[in-house]
């Protein structure tokens, strides 16, 4: 894989990392009128002074069916 597949990877996995599960649950939290995770740290930081350690782990988790949800990010953002 070349040096710009790789970077663009890294973006793309990035990006679905910030949607957390996606796009549907972010507005079905702001539907009941609540932030994300992500949202709600922000508010809390100074503009470009948090930042995120971990992004892409998964849940390793087999409760209540976890394994079949893989969310990037998932626990880490709390």
């Amino acid at each position: 894989m070349a040096t710009m597949d790789k970077i663009n990877d890294l973006y793309a996995r990035k990006r679905k990392a910030e949607l957390g599960g996606g796009e549907e649950r972010i507005e079905k939290q702001h539907a009941s009128g609540k932030k994300t995770a992500r949202e709600r740290i922000l508010m809390l930081m100074d503009p470009n002074s948090f930042v995120e350690m971990d992004a892409f782990v998964e849940t390793r988790s087999i409760e209540f069916n976890m394994q079949k949800k893989k969310i990037p990010g998932d626990g880490v953002v709390t």
